[in-house]
């Protein structure tokens, strides 16, 4: 199994941080959009790294266009000598509209259609195929000498896809690479909702699963001590709370039987009570959607649950505070 880790978002601390990364032995490292731009970290990190895949997880997709991304994918994925993978993402309605001032309608289908537009746009600067792109949501039909960077030597990148909904699910493996599990996911809804959903999409491409990337869903908690595993705790009760209370990533919860506690977290986030969100994240919730433990049982753990069914895992928050005793995690996972 492929085994991740993510670096900041601070670019003066970006190098430093790939550089650790690739040393501990990590397969990949990704970075998310959140609050800085989530490629510049990892133009620095293609400096000064050799072997390490880089990616997002994820850059908004919607936030951009296709051109625009096609554009950064070619220069990281031509920097990084064929190690960068292009994580997308579609991230919900509001944040599209009012935070990025950008359309939204269809979201699935749109972002089909982007990561297709991509692909166009990559055919016609490798292989000299003419762009004419013509969509119902993106239409490319002019490249001139000027404006085209010409043959990758190192290939197109990956496209992976974020997403947790039967659809935008199907469209990730019928057009991408690869698939991020959002970290709200949970065994039983990995196994039957995301991986049928996956399959399908790759059968309408008339492809199998076969080389076809899961990245895992991680949640873990643990510690050295009780006051490490208590404050890994609170951490991850409000982090599944925050991301419980999104009526898109409900589905999650109704497989469990839990569409009540969506209820109740949707109407405390209105209030702006979330540590009283937090509480609502009882001992069955926890466990369910995290792998809670000393740091030795994370990898029997979620070889358990996850060891035949993703092929590489980004720890959402990895344990730090012991080094060493982390990299024996690592490399454990690693040989399954």
């Amino acid at each position: 199994m492929k085994v991740d880790s993510g670096i900041g978002l601070d670019l003066s601390n970006a190098a430093r941080d790939a550089k650790n990364r690739e040393e501990a032995g990590y397969s990949g490292i990704w970075t998310a959009e959140i609050d800085h731009d989530p490629f510049f970290p990892l133009l620095l990190a293609a400096e000064h790294t050799e072997r390490i895949e880089l990616g997002t997880s994820i850059a908004v997709a919607f936030a951009r266009n296709p051109m625009l991304l096609a554009n950064i994918g070619h220069d990281l994925q031509r920097y990084s000598q064929g190690r960068f993978i292009l994580g997308l993402g579609s991230q919900i309605k509001p944040h599209i509209t009012k935070r990025f001032s950008m359309p939204w309608s269809h979201p699935a289908a749109r972002m089909r259609e982007m990561v297709l537009a991509i692909r166009a746009i990559w055919e016609s600067w490798d292989n000299g195929a003419k762009l004419d792109f013509r969509g119902d949501f993106y239409s490319h039909t002019l490249m001139t000498p000027f404006f085209d960077p010409g043959p990758n030597p190192f290939g197109a990148p990956k496209i992976f896809l974020a997403g947790v909904g039967e659809l935008m699910t199907e469209v990730a493996g019928e057009v991408c690479d690869g698939f991020i599990c959002h970290g709200f996911t949970t065994e039983k809804y990995l196994r039957e909702v995301t991986i049928p959903a996956l399959a399908r999409g790759r059968a309408k491409a008339g492809k199998t699963m076969e080389g076809f990337e899961v990245v895992g869903p991680s949640f873990v908690v643990t510690g050295t001590n009780e006051a490490e595993m208590s404050e890994a705790v609170a951490g991850t009760r409000q982090q599944i709370a925050f991301y419980g209370s999104t009526p898109a990533y409900r589905p999650v919860l109704d497989i469990h039987g839990w569409g009540g506690l969506q209820d109740e977290l949707n109407t405390l986030s209105k209030q702006g009570k979330w540590v009283e969100m937090g509480n609502l994240i009882d001992e069955e919730v926890l466990n369910t959607f995290a792998v809670v433990g000393e740091p030795e049982s994370i990898a029997p753990e979620l070889h358990q649950r996850y060891g035949d069914v993703i092929q590489r895992i980004n720890f959402y928050a990895p344990y730090k505070s012991d080094p060493e005793r982390w990299r024996g995690v690592v490399e454990a996972l690693k040989a399954i």
